[in-house]
């Protein structure tokens, strides 16, 4: 089938596409991923506060990039999931 056929769900660029990134909690989480972000995406706004789980285990933090296409995403995700304590990224 034609891409004409079956659009992208996403437009890019796409000035805030949200990433949530959870893990092991542990000081330094958030510059951590942070970096790696950086390394492939520019941030469209500060990143939300962090949200730990109920028990402290585990924290997510949601950031807004600017996604220029699917390469890009898929190049983020798999750095953010090379992360020895990333457990899940969405």
């Amino acid at each position: 089938m034609s891409e004409q056929n079956n659009p992208p769900v996403i437009e890019f660029p796409c000035p805030n596409y949200p990433v949530k990134i959870i893990g092991d909690a542990f000081e330094g989480y958030e510059a951590a991923v942070l970096e790696v972000v950086a390394q492939h995406a520019q941030l469209s706004a500060a990143p939300k506060p962090l949200n730990p789980s109920r028990n402290g285990r585990f924290v997510s933090l949601t950031v807004a990039i600017i996604a220029t296409g699917e390469p890009q995403l898929k190049a983020l995700h798999e750095a953010l999931k090379g992360l020895s304590f990333v457990k899940m990224v969405m």
